[in-house]
């Protein structure tokens, strides 16, 4: 009873304090799930001490650690665990006969306050040690409210203390309890281990209110525990598949929270919540705690775009215990409460996470290499930290891959001087880790895979048994065209490693590397080959045997043109030349790029470098005149370059701050970044501009801080361009030698209006004017805005996307129809704009990439071109069959992408209207290019977000593939559109 409680703790508190027990004195407490472990909690914190609970399933050398690290002078146990550990300090037996009960039983008067110590709880460290983090009462008195008014905890509840108490979920659900009055019931660990017999548990003892994390809810059946009424999970991210599970059944709350934050943060009524399904939320901040989105710059991140989740108010920890280097990293003064009473620290949690329309947090995942294993949280570097101590091992990677139940596990990949076992691995590993934290898989390698600037290759770590990547086993090549086709695999997907059973879109591939691995192919092995049989055969068993019945076409390369004093345009810079005749003023076919560089920069081998790179590629000698009214490109033999420098005064702490790179950028240089990009004149080689800006030296490593800043105009690039642009400038920096380039962008424009090439485009072109026969649909969505007679580039987006499960479930989807996670997204875009609009004939715009040949992939130019797909959606198609039509339409569209869209819609002699574009209004991309940070021996480039690009079209859908799932940008027209309204089409 609550009386024996409080009795029996005041008796216990006073031996406490005998013993030397006070205010912030921390005191161990090693015992089993029972009463002697509530009992040890209230007679320590009724002490004014601090208990640290530690689990006694932990090996002896954790154990020991915590004891040493927490500088714990008394140890309270119970007597079969005595021996468990040798303590150098004082031990009480709570269940012995020495008599730590003998006190008074009556209340004591309390020493302890609000912001003393309760109780401190370790958690994985980087180090390879796990930290004690410091809670003070004020945070736990916090939660009472919450549990008052909003669960409605009453003395009549029976409550349920499932985790590990040496977890801080434990807190939660202890308290609870207690601060109520409500009844707490302890299973055993047998008890928990088993779901029938927990089941029964929850039955026989009439649970009403249980805290469990969400990959142990799952398993569970709500019809075999009637009496429960409250259901909260924690600890990791909740799934649809538990949300629809629950939500009718009970109040279902799905909560969030770090163990710095006094266990909950934020808490999202699932039951309460209409969409609940729809979307995975973390919820709302907890009565007196704030949160805030940080943008990488040190900036609240608007509505819908992620940034790092930060919290306030009274559930901070202290710290960390004697780590103030870590604790002054984490625990920052909050720049957004203008000093404010309890409010002036806030807490950096790592996690990228952004606010949702409604005011609901959605959570997107970790931003470092801390990850959560069935609700623990582990940092990899203390598991790779523990491996590196097994004798013999000499590199070690740990990851969190997801299993075939999109669990996460651990996976160690390991390289040593002899075999070492994952059975002696895993047996060294378990007297030193909690088992939580022992790898799922250990894989032994003769070397890591690295990348060409040294870096291990992540991606070409080999999948670990029973393969997590794509459920197949591996099975190595066994004919010669296997074999080379494995070669072109690897090379396309960027893999150390193709089996020949393997389905190349779950392996990473995609309808433009579908592109680029049938060009391969022809050239290798001289057969052209549908793009169409990637799809049908999307393995390399398969394709051999497609391979077969395939006649012998000779691979034609590009033919290097003869010297001219010009050269014509290609269709796509034509456009992009009357476009500019219109307004050379126009930045909106701009490219810039911005890249944080980290490290001693040499300034003079950066301009070196570009002028390597102009020296190199033509397309950076480039001008474009008029020669008889037609435009032509003129190629200079040199140009002169300068990298634009400026070194800005050292910058104040308190402006713009990058708070992944330590960066500080002030507003005066965001205006600079900004001043850069500007009006390029197409008569004067080279249109490219470099600028570098030296910010001086900055962040807690003290290293020298640059931003290198690249413009070029459209005509002469596009996106894979930059993206060969910025490979070969890391690559010459660091000394590499690059081969020579065989061709230029201008035999490309010559070639593609050679006699051969113009007969392919004849056939190419009899398939479009063939779709776009007849009257041409006009998609007429309605706008809050009547439409202006020309239109103007002035955007704004809306960012959401999907939790991910449900991307999981859509790239089944793609698996099942033979098709791509593209095509069942632009099915589902097509679907919508059809409920909008409710018309059954819509042309959507997309992007491709427009190098179908081999030869041009390392050329810088203008290639990018636009395929106008014309779809069909209709009330009677399921959604199922109509991705197999649009799989149809996608593929004929990219077996005949070469044809230039500017050429279609002159020869649909499409009446011209400024205020639309010519077939469509609406583009949509799935964003496949890699964005990350490039590494060098000393240094580190990682792109710098810039502002709002132009929106040039009424709408454009960008999607993008992340590890927390897909997430999109809707851009739309502001001379149209209410930012309201566009965000209610994203909720559909």
């Amino acid at each position: 009873t609550y009386r024996e409680l409080n009795e029996r703790a005041n008796r216990l508190a006073r031996t406490l304090r005998s013993q030397g027990v006070t205010k912030d004195r921390l005191v161990g407490l090693m015992t089993e799930r029972s009463v002697d472990m509530i009992v040890g909690i209230f007679g320590i914190l009724k002490a004014g001490g601090a208990y640290v609970p530690i689990d006694p399933t932990y090996p002896e050398e954790r154990i020991r650690y915590m004891l040493d690290d927490s500088g714990a002078k008394l140890l309270l146990t119970q007597n079969h665990l005595v021996d468990k550990v040798a303590f150098d300090g004082s031990v009480l037996v709570l269940n012995g006969a020495q008599g730590v009960y003998h006190e008074d039983g009556s209340n004591l008067e309390p020493l302890s306050g609000p912001n003393d110590l309760a109780y401190v709880i370790y958690t994985s460290g980087t180090t390879g040690q796990p930290k004690g983090v410091m809670l003070e009462h004020r945070g736990l008195c916090n939660l009472k409210t919450y549990f008052d008014q909003t669960l409605k905890i009453r003395t009549s509840d029976h409550t349920l203390l499932f985790a590990s108490y040496s977890f801080d979920a434990a807190c939660w659900e202890i308290f609870q309890a207690l601060f109520c009055g409500a009844t707490l019931y302890v299973p055993t660990s047998e008890t928990i281990l088993d779901y029938e017999r927990f089941e029964h548990y929850m039955t026989e003892h009439q649970i009403t209110v249980a805290t469990l994390p969400p990959t142990y809810a799952v398993y569970l059946e709500p019809e075999r525990m009637p009496y429960l009424r409250v259901l909260f999970t924690a600890g990791s991210a909740s799934s649809t598949e538990l949300v629809y599970k629950w939500k009718d059944q009970v109040a279902y709350y799905n909560g969030y929270g770090p163990t710095e934050n006094s266990v909950a943060t934020s808490v999202w009524p699932v039951s309460e919540d209409e969409r609940a399904g729809q979307l995975i939320s973390i919820g709302r901040p907890i009565p007196n705690h704030r949160v805030y989105m940080v943008d990488v710059h040190g900036h609240l991140a608007p509505v819908g775009v992620a940034g790092e989740l930060c919290v306030s108010g009274p559930g901070l920890a202290r710290g960390y215990l004697d780590r103030p280097e870590l604790t002054a990293e984490k625990f920052i003064p909050n720049p957004f409460a203008a000093g404010e009473a309890g409010y002036e620290r806030m807490y950096r949690t790592g996690d990228l996470a952004r606010w949702m329309p409604d005011g609901n947090i959605e959570y997107l995942g970790r931003i470092d290499h801390q990850v959560k294993i069935r609700g623990y949280r582990i940092e990899l570097g203390e598991v790779e930290a523990q491996i590196l101590k097994v004798e013999d091992v000499q590199e070690v990677i740990v990851l969190a891959q997801a299993d075939e139940q999109g669990q996460n596990q651990l996976v160690a990949y390991y390289v040593a001087e002899r075999e070492v076992s994952a059975g002696e691995l895993r047996s060294l590993l378990g007297e030193e880790l909690p088992n939580y934290m022992v790898p799922s898989y250990l894989v032994q390698l003769e070397q890591m895979p690295l990348t060409p600037n040294g870096k291990i290759d992540r991606k070409a770590l080999p999948t670990p048994e029973g393969n997590l990547q794509s459920g197949a086993d591996y099975v190595a090549p066994r004919t010669w065209v296997e074999v080379k086709l494995a070669q072109i695999w690897q090379d396309v997907l960027g893999l150390a490693q193709v089996g020949v059973k393997e389905n190349f879109f779950e392996i990473g591939g995609h309808s433009l590397r579908a592109t680029t691995l049938a060009s391969k192919i022809h050239k290798e092995l001289n057969k052209p080959l549908p793009l169409r049989s990637i799809f049908e055969a999307p393995t390399i068993e398969q394709l051999a045997t497609v391979m077969e019945g395939l006649d012998q076409v000779a691979y034609a390369s590009i033919p290097v043109t003869e010297e001219r004093s010009f050269y014509p345009l290609s269709s796509a810079q034509k456009r992009l030349f009357v476009l500019h005749q219109f307004d050379p003023n126009d930045v909106n076919y701009n490219m810039p790029s911005v890249l944080q560089v980290s490290g001693p920069l040499d300034v003079k081998r950066v301009e070196d470098v570009f002028r390597q790179l102009v020296a190199r590629h033509a397309t950076l000698r480039t001008r474009f005149e008029l020669v008889d009214g037609e435009p032509m490109q003129w190629i200079e033999d040199t140009v002169p370059f300068v990298v634009e420098y400026t070194k800005v005064q050292a910058e104040d702490r308190t402006a713009h701050t990058d708070m992944a790179a330590d960066m500080v950028v002030s507003p005066e240089t965001q205006a600079l970044v900004r001043r850069f990009v500007r009006p390029f004149d197409l008569q004067a080689a080279p249109l490219l501009r470099v600028g570098l800006v030296d910010l001086g030296v900055q962040g807690t490593e003290q290293e020298s801080q640059h931003l290198l800043m690249l413009d070029m105009h459209h005509i002469v690039s596009d996106g894979v361009s930059m993206g060969v642009l910025t490979d070969e400038f890391v690559r010459l920096y660091d000394g590499e030698e690059i081969s020579p380039l065989r061709i230029q962008y201008k035999d490309y424009a010559v070639w593609q209006q050679s006699e051969a090439h113009q007969e392919w485009m004849q056939r190419q072109e009899a398939y479009w004017l063939d779709t776009f026969r007849g009257e041409l649909p006009v998609l007429d969505l309605p706008t809050d805005f009547a439409r202006p007679s020309v239109r103007s580039t002035a955007g704004d987006t809306v960012v959401f996307g999907l939790e991910r499960e449900a991307s999981e479930r859509l790239k089944e989807l793609a698996a099942h129809t033979g098709s791509t996670l593209y095509m069942v997204l632009l099915a589902a875009y097509t679907a919508l704009l059809h409920q909008y609009s409710g018309q059954e004939d819509i042309v959507v715009g997309t992007p491709i990439a427009g190098r179908p040949h081999a030869d041009l992939e390392p050329i810088l130019g203008m290639f990018v071109g636009t395929l106008a797909l014309r779809n069909y959606p209709t009330a009677e198609h399921t959604f199922r069959s109509y991705v197999e039509e649009v799989k149809v339409c996608a593929l004929q569209a990219y077996e005949h992408q070469d044809y230039p869209f500017e050429e279609l819609v002159e020869k649909l002699n499409v009446k011209r209207d400024m205020s639309r574009h010519p077939l469509f209004d609406t583009m949509f991309t799935l964003q496949t290019t890699e964005e990350g940070e490039l590494q060098l021996a000393d240094l580190s480039f990682r792109p710098y977000g810039l502002e709002q690009t132009p929106a040039k079209f009424d709408l454009t859908l960008e999607a993008r593939e992340e590890e927390a799932g897909i997430q999109f940008g809707l851009q739309y027209a502001t001379a149209l559109y209410e930012r309201e309204t566009v965000e209610r089409m994203t909720r559909h």
